[in-house]
């Protein structure tokens, strides 16, 4: 029986029984650890330990019952614009769901990295604003499970999708994606076929931007609302085809998210 702290966001807070709460935290040593929390609704630790706060936890560990408590947090980061805006609160729970479909990619400490940015860009950002930063989160995170598309060139004959500049015409259909080969076919090797995804130069350059650029620099790149569809669409697609599943956060966030 021991104490463990641990660097931790809180990603929700679940009642069970009378006055406890089932905690779930994403952790940077060990991914996602559940815990319970006693004390009723007047507890000041209960006020601490509240969703997408992020902080120090002190997790007492009793391996004899197999049961993890919440004894102490102490809370360095908090966001209180997302109890005022309903879309970064869903996209705060939508992110953590994918954390938890994906098991944190199998590295902690990355998925701890990307999923705080993603809280503190939203807390300093408007709701346009976090609606990117959402999208660059999940474009990133497709990345540490490893599928993400190149979006750099075709998949098939590799030709670059990356050259020429950007004008009128890059909202028309530069490429589209096939999930069979995880990829962006060109419309030469397309040969009029038809797919579900089909992305404009500006979504693509967009795309590529996030791949490689620094975050500081991809936030000061803006997009029209037509591309930020498009990508929305292909993320959201992506992502759930990589985790096997659909989530509720989509689900009960329809007209939201």
């Amino acid at each position: 029986m021991r104490t463990f702290s641990y660097q931790a966001t809180i990603l929700s807070v679940k009642h069970s029984g009378e006055n406890n709460s089932r905690v779930t935290l994403l952790t940077k040593e060990e991914g996602i650890i559940y815990a319970i929390l006693y004390g009723g609704p007047k507890s000041k630790l209960r006020s601490l330990v509240s969703p997408f706060n992020r902080g120090i936890a002190y997790i007492y560990k009793d391996e004899l019952k197999k049961s993890s408590k919440i004894t102490d947090f102490d809370v360095k980061s908090y966001h209180p614009s997302f109890r005022e805006n309903l879309f970064k609160s869903y996209a705060a729970n939508f992110a953590g769901e994918i954390l938890l479909k994906s098991k944190c990619a199998g590295s902690a400490e990355q998925t701890f990295i990307l999923y705080n940015a993603l809280l503190d860009g939203m807390e300093a950002s408007n709701e346009n604003e976090s609606k990117l930063g959402l999208l660059r989160f999940i474009w990133r995170y497709i990345d540490l499970l490893g599928v993400r598309p190149d979006s750099s060139c075709c998949c098939q004959c590799g030709k670059s999708f990356m050259q020429g500049k950007l004008n009128d015409e890059s909202l028309d259909c530069w490429a589209s994606y096939s999930e069979s080969e995880n990829g962006f076919i060109c419309n030469d090797c397309l040969n009029n076929k038809i797919m579900p995804f089909c992305l404009s130069k500006k979504s693509l350059t967009y795309l590529e931007a996030v791949s490689v650029l620094k975050p500081k620099d991809v936030r000061n790149i803006a997009i029209d609302l037509s591309s930020m569809v498009e990508i929305k669409e292909l993320c959201y697609s992506v992502i759930q085809v990589a985790c096997n599943t659909t989530f509720l956060s989509l689900q009960s966030g329809i007209g939201i998210l």
